[in-house]
């Protein structure tokens, strides 16, 4: 029986890519959650754990798609489900805590990475004997999921469980830019000296922190990546699920690594309305600089945003062109209307976001976007050193 299911499986998947390749040209990315030619046989008779959320999903063609968990439960042993921040089906508020839970439709428990603990305990890891990570990433520091998968595979090594990376496609995954980030400054929003935007998938990410040794005491984890078919890092890729609630679409993820440095200061950046990361403003901007307005108001994914309730004095950038760099400039012009600066940064926000306390300390020193693009380059050249060293795509 089992063995007709999983011949029908791989039907479906074959079916899948095929229709994918009719509808999009033969270039359409595979990712490696349609491959399991090459990650099937590792997971049979195995008690297996599965890092997911609302992303990790198989595809038929590019807009319709099955969960992971629906497609696989009835050929593995799937005993969890971690889910990291924003949750299991990914509706959660930045920051806010999950409680564990168990999915209505297949019983499994899932353990929450985002609430008591963000790294697996021995406890939650008991039984498990092989751990999958299948998430989509947007390829920047700050954006917490890296965080996750750092943290399971450190502990999948410390339990020695062997951990299988579904490698997905890096839609900012054509540039590498920003401020290196200095490991005094190392937190949940980033761990390792590597810059703002990185460049590389999920499973090259997890290759390098296994090869630098920046797991804790050095150790590694028994890792396989299973790589993507029709992909370079100059791939566009526009996602069909949104990776989080407050990046609704392309144009969203391309600004959120220079719109996302906002984070770090009391400006809105469109949380709380319908252009999230497409738009940035504040009541204290000058509004003779800044004649657009909005107003953020509470919705789903931004329960509380800055400035709730509020006329906002900014900039909407819905139409602005693709970027290939972070841009700065946005947050030059800001603080500098900004008539009280004392109101413009968030505590030690804004140098856990940006990874460095020269970022802040160049903006209020009145630095130009070149200046302080300039005092990036040399540690940008030994990242892109390292980096060669881990990359599976052209």
């Amino acid at each position: 029986m089992v063995k007709n299911t999983l011949f029908f499986f791989f039907l479906f998947l074959t079916l899948s890519c095929n229709a994918q390749k009719q509808n999009s040209g033969q270039s359409t990315i595979i990712v490696g959650a349609n491959r399991p030619e090459l990650y099937l046989s590792l997971l049979q008779g195995k008690k297996v754990g599965l890092v997911a959320n609302h992303t990790s999903v198989i595809f038929k063609t590019k807009n319709t798609y099955t969960h992971i968990v629906d497609s696989l439960i009835n050929d593995i042993e799937i005993k969890k489900v971690f889910s990291p921040e924003h949750g299991f089906r990914g509706k959660a508020d930045a920051g806010q805590k999950i409680s564990d839970d168990v999915d209505a439709k297949t019983n499994i428990p899932i353990i929450s990475l985002y609430h008591k603990n963000r790294k697996p305990s021995a406890q939650q890891l008991k039984g498990i004997e092989v751990m999958v990570y299948d998430i989509q990433d947007v390829g920047v520091r700050f954006y917490t999921y890296i965080s996750t998968l750092q943290l399971v595979m450190e502990a999948c090594a410390e339990n020695k469980i062997p951990l299988i990376v579904l490698d997905r496609p890096n839609p900012n995954g054509h540039y590498v830019d920003g401020p290196v980030l200095e490991l005094e400054h190392k937190s949940f929003l980033g761990m390792n000296p590597i810059p703002l935007v990185y460049g590389m998938t999920i499973g090259e990410y997890a290759l390098m922190v296994n090869g630098e040794g920046w797991l804790d005491k050095g150790i590694q984890v028994d890792l396989t990546v299973i790589p993507l078919k029709n992909y370079t890092h100059n791939t566009p890729v526009d996602l069909a699920i949104r990776p989080s609630p407050n990046l609704p679409n392309t144009k969203a993820v391309n600004l959120y690594p220079s719109l996302g440095l906002f984070e770090g200061t009391n400006v809105n950046a469109g949380r709380g309305t319908d252009l999230q990361f497409q738009q940035y403003g504040a009541s204290f901007l000058d509004s003779l600089a800044y004649p657009y307005r909005y107003v953020p108001i509470p919705q789903l994914g931004a329960s509380n945003p800055k400035e709730k309730n509020k006329r906002c004095f900014g900039v909407q950038l819905q139409h602005y062109p693709k970027l290939n760099e972070v841009k700065i400039k946005w947050i030059l012009e800001a603080y500098s209307n900004t008539k009280n600066k004392s109101l413009f940064f968030k505590d030690h926000s804004f140098t856990l976001h940006s990874g460095t306390k020269k970022l802040q300390q160049q903006i209020e020193l009145g630095l130009n976007e070149k200046e302080i693009k300039n005092s990036w380059k040399a540690d940008l050249i030994t990242f892109k050193q390292i980096r060669k060293n881990y990359l599976l795509y052209p």
